[in-house]
């Protein structure tokens, strides 16, 4: 129930706000009385239940947040200044909502701009309601052409993003990116520790709580929902939702095992699918609460989706159909202000893909033949960046501005950016 609530909360939070927020979940009823007589806003959900169905009652999530909306209606009109103090550009929000069913507390939810903020209140009990300036409205002020492009970073400050697969490769840049951009960033791997070392890493470079690492297997189902659920009890949601985790095997048609077939697809394919499902009931949500708010499901394809790869059928196939996964689910997602694209790389010669010393792409390669005449990785290395009309592979900060550009662009959704220095172009 806290995994549906909480987003439900975030929505109002932002909504209210205009702006991202923080919602906290603390399924503990230890502070409920002293909280109940001081500045929380306590919300009865009795109505949202359907005690009629034959299952002992069904949660109705649009009554729910029906009776949010109301409840923070009546508790801003009660709690604002008046008169002459009113101020129409600043927003009075509680710092923590009581949601309860009757006598029996479902959860309390601290909000604030931070993660860091909102665990301060929880642990201290602070319910002291905040005052939040709105943001300025741009269509209604003069803006010189290109100023706005120029902080195109800002566009991700304090709000909450994940990267699967976000260990290693362009899943570490890309999360070294958003966190350097001032976004909280879950940190999901297979490789937990690996996780854990870099959100270390990432949080003490930042000076403050800006990475948090989760464990997450893409291929299960019940993995990705349990990674959806944490993320919901820490931090009421998300904005950003970037599908990165991947795997590659090359290898010919006629020799490769059906077995390293099947599990390059369920990783890039089916991976894709399930954080989507996942990710899209948590926006739906909070789209409940801020309709206006518009998030984003961004996978990290390939130039390999765009063109083919000669002896690596088993990739280039299953980032084929995660084009025709993006394109589709943005066709249907829409309906919530979801926007779902994608972002196809070229190589990333630096990083642990390509140049793994033991299992790395240039090795494989090698030992497939598949550059005529290399005698050693160098010589395959060499190949490859020739191939490129800039004459370098795809970088992190390559990436991070396609990021950038697509949670800034409003009016894109189902599109495969390509990101390759002009070795594949836009047709």
């Amino acid at each position: 129930m806290i995994s549906v609530l909480a987003p439900l909360v975030r929505g109002l939070c932002i909504n209210t706000a205009k702006a991202p927020r923080i919602v906290l979940a603390d399924t503990s009823p230890a502070v409920l009385d002293g909280l109940a007589s001081k500045n929380a806003l306590v919300i009865d959900l009795e109505s949202a239940f359907d005690q009629e169905q034959s299952n002992g009652g069904a949660f109705n999530e649009q009554a729910a947040a029906k009776a949010l909306s109301e409840a923070y209606a009546a508790w801003e009109f009660e709690n604002s200044p008046s008169g002459t103090e009113r101020n129409e550009t600043v927003k009075r929000q509680p710092a923590c909502i009581v949601l309860k069913r009757g006598t029996d507390t479902l959860g309390n939810f601290w909000i604030d701009r931070n993660i860091d903020a909102a665990r301060r209140c929880r642990d201290s009990g602070d319910d002291s309601f905040m005052e939040d300036s709105l943001p300025i409205d741009l269509s209604t002020e003069t803006v010189l052409p290109g100023i706005t492009a120029a902080g195109r970073s800002n566009v991700v400050n304090d709000r909450v993003a994940l990267v699967t697969g976000g260990a290693q490769g362009f899943g570490e840049q890309i999360s070294l990116g958003l966190a350097a951009s001032g976004a909280l960033v879950f940190i999901a791997d297979l490789n937990l520790a690996g996780a854990e070392e870099l959100a270390k890493k990432i949080n003490s470079t930042q000076g403050r709580t800006a990475a948090i690492a989760l464990q997450v297997d893409v291929t299960s189902e019940e993995s990705v929902e349990a990674l959806f659920s944490a993320i919901a009890k820490e931090t009421g949601g998300l904005d950003l939702c970037i599908s990165n985790a991947g795997v590659l095997k090359a290898g010919s048609v006629m020799e490769q095992e059906l077995q390293s077939f099947k599990f390059v697809s369920e990783v890039n394919y089916v991976g894709y699918f399930l954080i989507t499902k996942f990710a899209s009931r948590l926006f739906r949500l909070q789209h409940l609460g801020a309709p206006n708010w518009k998030t984003d499901i961004i996978q990290i394809n390939s130039k390999s989706g765009l063109e083919g790869s000669n002896k690596n059928s088993a990739y280039a196939g299953s980032k084929y159909g995660s084009i025709g996964l993006t394109a589709s689910f943005a066709l249907e997602l829409v309906d919530y202000n979801i926007k779902v694209n994608a972002i196809c790389p070229g190589n990333f010669f630096d990083g642990p893909l390509w140049s793994d010393p033991e299992s790395g792409l240039f090795v494989q390669y090698l030992q497939e033949g598949k550059v005529p005449g290399a005698r050693n990785i160098a010589d395959v290395k060499t190949f490859y960046e020739a191939k490129v009309p800039m004459k370098r592979g795809c970088e992190g900060s390559d990436v991070m501005r396609a990021v950038y550009y697509l949670v800034e662009q409003e009016y894109e959704t189902g599109q495969a950016l390509p990101v390759t220095g002009g070795q594949v172009m836009l047709h």
